[in-house]
């Protein structure tokens, strides 16, 4: 007897590891969103229940007031790879659960540091960020949805929907600074690659900022790898400095150059740079002796 209850026994863990071992449809299923803004990524992992009939942020489905996983099974989950001002307050680059109390006039949306929380193991003193934002009403979504729209560089709206309800966090991140940054860290592992030299004096130049900084990293790259393109971001730093004498022979350096080269980019830089020819031309004085003298009949 002890043998059969043994051996049904066994049979039972078989049948529960294969059944575990088989990849089945979910009731929620797991979703992953990942989404740049500028030079930010945000990824968001959640599942997805569907309402099925059920009115949320009524009844028992989602009640209204109380403290919600912001979506089904496990906790969801956010992360930033750097800093961002949400609904105007600064959430430090990290992972984080998503928490919310959902009502018809606010939602309050809960950044909290455990990432395995559940509506009963919620303490608030682990919450790292909570906003409030108004909820809107709208087209209904009968399966829930967290998404990012109103994309900027430095901009983002992170939108959770479920049925005709939607609240929106108001996500910025500098990306100035952290796009200098990233100028910085490239530049630091990589000090003697023209490429990367080349690129980071470019970007300032861009920005118009720090143009001394981008000079040194221009000359670096030249001297590493002279190459149309250091020739041409050289001289426009130099235009730029108001120093159009020095700029104009590195312009013409590079047309020249350029010219000779099989680099398929060229044509999108050639007319650039001739126009750049002329206009430094035109902005160097001409010498007061030169001004004066006649030809000699």
């Amino acid at each position: 007897m002890r043998k059969v209850i043994l051996n049904a026994v066994a049979l039972c863990l078989v049948a529960q590891l294969a059944t575990a071992q088989i990849r089945l449809p979910q009731p929620s299923p797991g979703a992953t969103i990942i989404q740049t803004v500028g030079t930010t990524d945000f990824t968001v992992k959640y599942s997805r229940p569907s309402l099925k009939g059920r009115t949320p942020f009524t009844g028992t489905f989602v009640p209204a007031g109380k403290v919600w996983r912001t979506g089904a099974n496990g906790a969801t989950t956010f992360q930033t790879t750097t800093d961002v001002v949400v609904e105007g307050q600064k959430l430090a680059a990290g992972t984080y659960s998503i928490m919310s109390i959902p009502n018809a006039s606010e939602w309050t949306i809960i950044f909290n540091k455990n990432l395995s929380v559940t509506e009963d193991s919620y303490k608030q003193e682990e919450d790292v960020l909570r906003v409030n934002v108004k909820p809107t009403t709208g087209s209904n979504h009968e399966t829930f949805t967290i998404s990012f729209s109103d994309l900027t560089d430095s901009t983002a709206n992170m939108n959770i929907m479920f049925g005709p309800a939607k609240a929106t966090a108001k996500m910025y991140v500098d990306v100035n600074a952290n796009a200098a940054a990233n100028v910085l860290k490239a530049v630091a592992d990589k000090p003697e690659d023209a490429a990367v030299l080349q690129a980071a004096a470019n970007y300032n130049l861009s920005k118009g900022t720090r143009l001394d900084q981008a000079l040194a990293w221009a000359d670096k790259s030249i001297g590493l790898k002279e190459t149309y393109r250091n020739l041409w971001i050289k001289s426009q730093i130099l235009a730029k400095m108001g120093k159009f004498t020095e700029a104009l022979p590195l312009a013409q350096k590079a047309l020249s150059i350029g010219e000779s080269t099989n680099d398929g980019a060229f044509p999108f830089f050639k007319d650039a740079i001739a126009k750049a020819v002329t206009d430094y031309q035109s902005k160097i004085p001409v010498p007061t002796a030169l001004k004066g003298k006649t030809k000699k009949k």
